[in-house]
C-alpha cells in the first residue's frame, strides 16, 4: 500500500485557508481587495457578531462575466496574471487566486455578480465533495456581492481560536481603515449588526482625504501632521507624518503603503526611526500616514502569503530616499507652520504628547527693533569635537532692552490674530514676560502663552551647533597603536571590502585581512574609548540587513549630547528679560529646537481659547 497520496480537494483548500483565512479580519481583507482591484468606487460592508455569523461585502465594480463564474472559486484560478512576467510587475493587490477558495472551504459562501450591459446577474455557491460551482441566475446591479456565513462552522478546532466579538471586529475594523486609507477616491461604509460604523464618501482633493484621514486615525493626529510630498529617482514618497511631539506608547498609527499595497517592512520602520531618532522620546514611536510609488518592476510582493511583505530591488535607495526624505521634513518645520489649535496635553489615556514644537529658521519679523546693546549670557564653551575645537558662544545678544519694550508694546496692541496677517506683528514665540522658578520662561505671542523649558531648549541649540561644526570641518580620526583583528563570516568580510568608503566617511578605516577577518586601524578620536568590536559588527548588521547603518555618527551624536547637556544653561539660573527673549530667538532659528536631545518637548502654546476654558469664561 502506498504511502504518498493526493490530499482530498476540501482538505487541500482548507490547508490553503490556514494560510489566508486567520480570522474575520483577514476574509474582509481579501474581500476588499478583490473589490478594489475590480475597479470599485463603492464597497458596503456588512457584518455580524464580528463577523463570524455573517460578513457580506457589496460593490459597484465591473462584476464577473457568466462564463468565468465556474473558476471564481476554484484555487489558484485568477484574472490578474497570466504568465511568469506578470508576477514580475504586479499591479493589483490580489494575484494568487487563492482567496475565495480558502474563504469558501470553512465557510457558507455565495457570490452574486453582473457586469454592465447583462440581461441577469448570476450567482454561484460551492457545494459537494469536489467543491464545484452551483450557477444560477439572479437580479443584481452591476458589481459583486460575496456573502459568507458561519465562518469555522466545518472546523470547530480553528474557531474555538477566536476571540470574543469584540476582538474580532476590532480586528476587523483596523483592516477596513486600512483599506479606506489606501484609496482615498473610493467610498466605504460598515454596518455592524445593524449599526453604521463608518460611511466614508470618495475624496477627491487634499482637503476631503484629510477629512477622511482625521475620521480614521482621529483629529489629534491631524491636528498634529504635516503634509509632505517628495520625489527623486523614480520614487514618490507622499502623506502625513506627525510631529515629534504627537508620539505613542506603542506602533498603533503606523500606516505605510507601497503602490496602494499596506505593508509592513521591517526596512521601512528601519528608516522611519532614524529620521525620527534625534527627536523621538526615549521608548515612544512615531505617527505617520504615508505612500511610497515606484515602478512596480522595482518592488516584489510575492514573498509572503498574506502579501503584508515585500522586497525592493534597490534597498538601499529606497532606505536613504525614505530617511532623507523624513529627516529634511522634520528639521524644516518652522515655528510659524506649527499647527496653532493644540493645546496642553491631556494625561488621561494614551499620552499622546499633543504640544506643538518648533524648528529651524524664523527670522525676527521686527528688523526695525534696534540692536544697539549688545550682552552676553555666559562665558565661552569650549569643545573638542573628534580633534577640533568648537568654540560654542551663546548669541544672546538681543536688542536693548528699551526695544524689546517697545517691539512688545506693538504685540501688546496688535490684534489678536494668527496667519499672514499676523506674521509681521511678532515672531512665532512672542517675547518674554517673565521667568518662573528659574526652570520656565514665560512668553506671549499672537496665538496667546508660549512656556519653554530653558535648559531643555538651549540643551538643542547647544548641540545642533556642535554638529554643525563637526560638519563642517569634518568627523577627525586617529590611528589606533595596535590595529584590532576582528573575526567575521565570509559575508560581513565582503560587506566590510564593498563599504570601506563609508566607513572612512564617519573616520573608520577597516582592511580586509582574510577570507573572514578583518582589521581596524583608525577611529574617529572622540570614540576613543566606545567598544569597537561591538559597533563595527552592528554596523556591518545594518549594511547586511538595511544597505547603509547610522551607527557611528549615532554615537558620535550622543557624545555631542553630552556634551551640549553639561555646556547649556541649568535649571534656576536667572535670565534678564533680554537674554530670555534672545533665547526664543535661537530656538526659532535652530532645527529640532521643538525636543531637546533626548526628545522631551522644549515649548508648549497655550491658546487663548484653552485659557478662557481653564478659567470658565464665556459661559
Amino acid at each position: 500500500m502506498t504511502k504518498i497520496h493526493l490530499l482530498d480537494p476540501r482538505l487541500a483548500n482548507q490547508i490553503a485557508a490556514g494560510e489566508v483565512v486567520e480570522r474575520p479580519a483577514s476574509v474582509v481583507k481579501e474581500l476588499l481587495e478583490n473589490s478594489l482591484d475590480a475597479g470599485a468606487r463603492r464597497i458596503e460592508l456588512e457584518i455580524e457578531d464580528g463577523g463570524v455569523k455573517l460578513i457580506r461585502v457589496r460593490d459597484d465594480g465591473e462584476g464577473i462575466a457568466h462564463e468565468d463564474l465556474p473558476l471564481a472559486l476554484s484555487r489558484h484560478a485568477t484574472s490578474k496574471i497570466s504568465v511568469l512576467e506578470d508576477l514580475e510587475s504586479v499591479a493589483s493587490l490580489g494575484f494568487r487566486g487563492e482567496a475565495l477558495a480558502s474563504i469558501s472551504s470553512v465557510s457558507r459562501l455565495s457570490l452574486s455578480t453582473a457586469r454592465e450591459g447583462s440581461d441577469s446577474g448570476w450567482s454561484a455557491r460551492s457545494e459537494g465533495r469536489d467543491m464545484a460551482a452551483v450557477l444560477a441566475p439572479v437580479a443584481h446591479p452591476r458589481g459583486t456581492t460575496v456573502e459568507v456565513r458561519d465562518l469555522f462552522f466545518n472546523t470547530p478546532a480553528r474557531r474555538k481560536f477566536l476571540r470574543t466579538e469584540k476582538t474580532e471586529f476590532n480586528h476587523l475594523d483596523e483592516v477596513v481603515k486600512r483599506q479606506a486609507l489606501s484609496r482615498y477616491d473610493v467610498g466605504f461604509s460598515l454596518r455592524h449588526n445593524g449599526r453604521a460604523i463608518h460611511s466614508l464618501k470618495p475624496a477627491d482633493n487634499q482637503l476631503e482625504q484629510e477629512r477622511r484621514l482625521a475620521a480614521v486615525c482621529g483629529p489629534a493626529f491631524m491636528e498634529q501632521a504635516l503634509y509632505i510630498d517628495r520625489e527623486a529617482m523614480g520614487l514618490r514618497l507622499w502623506g502625513w507624518v506627525a510631529l515629534p511631539s504627537f508620539s505613542r506608547s506603542q506602533a498603533d498609527l503606523q500606516h505605510f503603503y507601497v503602490n496602494g499595497r499596506y505593508v509592513r517592512d521591517r526596512l521601512v520602520v528601519h528608516a522611519v526611526r532614524q529620521a525620527y531618532r534625534d527627536v523621538l522620546f526615549h521608548g515612544r514611536h512615531p505617527a505617520f500616514v504615508l505612500y511610497l510609488e515606484l515602478a512596480p518592476a522595482s518592488v516584489d510582493v510575492n514573498v509572503h502569503p498574506t502579501k503584508h511583505e515585500v522586497r525592493f530591488r534597490d534597498g538601499r535607495t529606497v532606505h536613504d530616499f525614505i530617511f532623507r526624505t523624513l529627516h529634511k521634513v522634520l528639521a524644516d518645520v518652522r515655528p510659524d507652520t506649527v499647527p496653532q489649535n493644540a493645546s496642553v496635553p491631556q494625561m488621561s489615556g494614551e499620552p499622546m504628547m499633543a504640544m506643538p514644537e518648533t524648528q529651524s529658521a524664523m527670522a525676527l519679523a521686527d528688523n526695525d527693533a534696534g540692536s544697539s546693546s549688545r550682552g552676553e549670557l555666559a562665558v565661552p564653551v569650549s569643545h573638542s569635537l573628534g580633534g577640533f575645537q568648537s568654540q560654542y558662544r551663546p548669541s544672546y545678544s538681543p536688542g536693548g532692552v528699551a526695544d524689546q519694550q517697545a517691539a512688545y508694546q506693538r504685540l501688546q496692541a496688535a490684534p489678536q490674530t494668527s496667519g499672514a496677517e499676523g506674521d509681521g506683528l511678532a515672531p512665532p514665540l512672542g517675547y518674554a514676560l517673565a521667568q518662573l522658578k528659574g526652570v520656565y520662561i514665560l512668553a506671549e505671542n499672537q496665538q496667546g502663552l508660549v512656556l519653554v523649558d530653558m535648559h531643555a531648549a538651549h540643551e538643542r541649540i547647544t548641540y545642533e551647533r556642535m554638529k554643525n561644526a563637526r560638519d563642517g570641518e569634518g568627523i577627525r580620526s586617529q590611528p589606533l597603536l595596535v590595529p584590532m583583528n576582528l573575526a567575521v563570516s565570509e559575508r560581513e568580510a565582503d560587506c566590510a571590502e564593498q563599504h570601506s568608503d563609508v566607513f572612512a566617511e564617519l573616520g573608520m578605516r577597516i582592511e580586509r585581512a582574510a577570507a573572514e577577518s578583518v582589521i581596524v586601524r583608525e577611529l574617529p578620536t572622540i570614540l576613543a574609548d566606545t567598544s569597537v568590536e561591538q559597533l563595527v559588527r552592528d554596523v556591518l548588521s545594518d549594511l547586511l540587513e538595511f544597505g547603509s547603518s547610522d551607527r557611528i555618527r549615532e554615537h558620535i551624536n550622543e557624545i555631542l549630547s553630552t556634551m551640549a547637556c553639561h555646556g547649556s544653561v541649568r535649571a534656576n539660573r536667572r535670565l534678564t528679560l533680554p537674554e530670555m527673549n534672545s533665547l526664543l530667538r535661537d530656538m526659532e532659528a535652530t532645527e529640532r529646537s521643538g525636543q531637546c536631545n533626548h526628545g522631551r518637548p522644549t515649548w508648549v502654546q497655550v491658546g487663548m481659547a484653552e485659557l478662557d476654558k481653564w478659567f470658565l469664561r464665556g459661559r
